[in-house]
């Protein structure tokens, strides 16, 4: 199955975003497997992480009803990264979060705001969450940018065994309320 002929679970503009599938594995490895794009991460993906990557949120379509999804251009299909929720432990507590990785070749084209924006609708739409997280470490600039921009705004640090200085952003139902229901 080729990821044009597979449902949408949610589109926007220029994306829809789908289920991920063990097909999807080249297009992902091109983004999971880049080492300026996962600078952020304790470890650039190989062969194993991606395919676990992908069965992990597999599991999660089945279990929790939502995961990371493959991120694809309307107009060719193309896969270029991932977005979605996830169950994630942030200071100690298992909390929502919406994740994104976009392959650089596709970043600085709003590709990550847009496929956030879409996610964060979703899930304040089809889920009970009163709050939805996103968090990076403190350097990672680029993705503070994005969830800023979706509507977060930063609410706590905290230092990570592995990931050092990490920065906590959220968004309330109620913020989002604001934001859907003014436009």
């Amino acid at each position: 199955m080729n990821s044009k002929s597979q449902k949408a679970i949610i589109e926007s503009n220029r994306l829809f975003l789908r289920e991920m599938t063990t097909d999807d594995f080249d297009a992902l490895y091109k983004v999971l497997a880049d080492d300026e794009n996962m600078k952020y991460y304790p470890h650039t993906f190989d062969d194993t992480r991606v395919r676990n990557w992908i069965q992990r949120n597999i599991e999660r379509y089945r279990i929790l009803g939502f995961g990371l999804w493959a991120v694809c251009l309307k107009e060719t299909g193309e896969m270029i990264g991932d977005c979605g929720l996830t169950m994630q432990l942030i200071k100690g507590k298992i909390l929502p979060e919406i994740g994104y990785h976009i392959r650089k070749d596709q970043q600085q084209k709003g590709y990550a705001k847009e496929a956030a924006c879409a996610v964060r609708d979703w899930t304040f739409l089809n889920t009970p969450f009163q709050i939805i997280y996103s968090y990076m470490k403190h350097t990672n600039e680029a993705s503070y940018r994005t969830a800023l921009s979706y509507g977060c705004k930063e609410i706590d640090e905290f230092e990570d065994e592995v990931n050092g200085l990490m920065r906590v952003l959220a968004i309330t139902r109620q913020e989002w309320e604001c934001l859907y229901y003014k436009n």
